[in-house]
């Protein structure tokens, strides 16, 4: 990884309080639904954010959201944890997507469209993996944040921004840049931050994940199905669809079931 990268990981703040307390209620087996609600109540951007998403077509809710209880009462403490923190670390990090041809709007979308097709998908699965496979899809992209940076700062932004446009191996592309990808610079981020190793080495190898090791190798093969069919690029083009399910078929999944799930979000947007 390049020093300016790891220096920059070394360098970030830690987590806000909100995130720090709600981590806790969620480490909680004795916290509550309405225990989630207070915590995060007095944080409007939170609260803000949790609407959004409540009210967002991708979770199909059906009615209008308007508090954060409800949208708490819906979603589940797992999934209201992983969106408040996905949102809070894209504001810590000071989003500038340039270099990958995107807006900050347009990344927040596609991390919440990765996150919200892996759940659905995997609910269908196995709903104990989904819950820890939605928090992963939700952040597993956070690491292009500081890869872009980097690019900026290096004046190189027109080159990358073409090669991204066109690749269907954006890590490829990342590691001939930066000297990495954006799985290992997301899993630097979080083992900073000091998250669990099991959350912190799924997405490590989301990117390569024929060298995860057995025990998460079900959990980054998720990943990368998931990022193949929505990347940053293109997401949910016919080929970037095609892809994943080609390789959810290779890996010995059902792929009608993710297909099935695709579509319904197609239907959605």
């Amino acid at each position: 990884m390049k020093n300016s990268i790891i220096e920059r990981i070394k360098s970030l703040p830690p987590l806000p309080k909100t995130i720090i307390e709600m981590q806790a209620v969620c480490a909680n087996p004795e916290a509550s639904i309405g225990d989630l609600s207070k915590t995060i109540e007095n944080d409007p951007m939170i609260v803000a954010n949790l609407l959004k998403a409540a009210n967002s077509p991708l979770y199909s809710f059906g009615r209008d959201i308007k508090n954060a209880s409800q949208a708490v009462s819906l979603f589940g403490m797992s999934m209201t944890r992983s969106i408040a923190l996905g949102n809070s670390v894209r504001k810590l990090l000071n989003v500038d997507m340039e270099p990958y041809g995107i807006t900050s709007e347009k990344f927040a979308d596609v991390s919440s469209m990765q996150a919200a097709l892996m759940f659905k998908w995997y609910s269908r699965i196995d709903k104990e993996k989904a819950d820890k496979l939605f928090l992963a899809s939700f952040l597993q992209e956070t690491g292009k944040i500081l890869i872009a940076s980097d690019i900026i700062q290096e004046d190189v932004t027109i080159n990358f921004k073409s090669e991204i446009a066109t690749s269907n191996a954006i890590a490829n592309v990342e590691f001939s840049y930066v000297e990495d990808t954006t799985a290992t610079v997301t899993a630097a981020i979080f083992d900073h931050w000091k998250f669990d190793d099991e959350f912190v080495d799924m997405i490590k190898f989301s990117d390569f994940p024929k060298n995860a090791p057995d025990h998460i190798k079900e959990f980054s093969n998720a990943l990368n199905i998931i990022k193949t069919a929505i990347p940053v690029n293109a997401p949910l083009a016919d080929h970037s669809i095609n892809f994943a399910l080609k390789k959810a078929s290779a890996l010995g999944y059902d792929h009608e079931l993710l297909e099935d799930e695709i579509d319904n979000m197609l239907d959605t947007l």
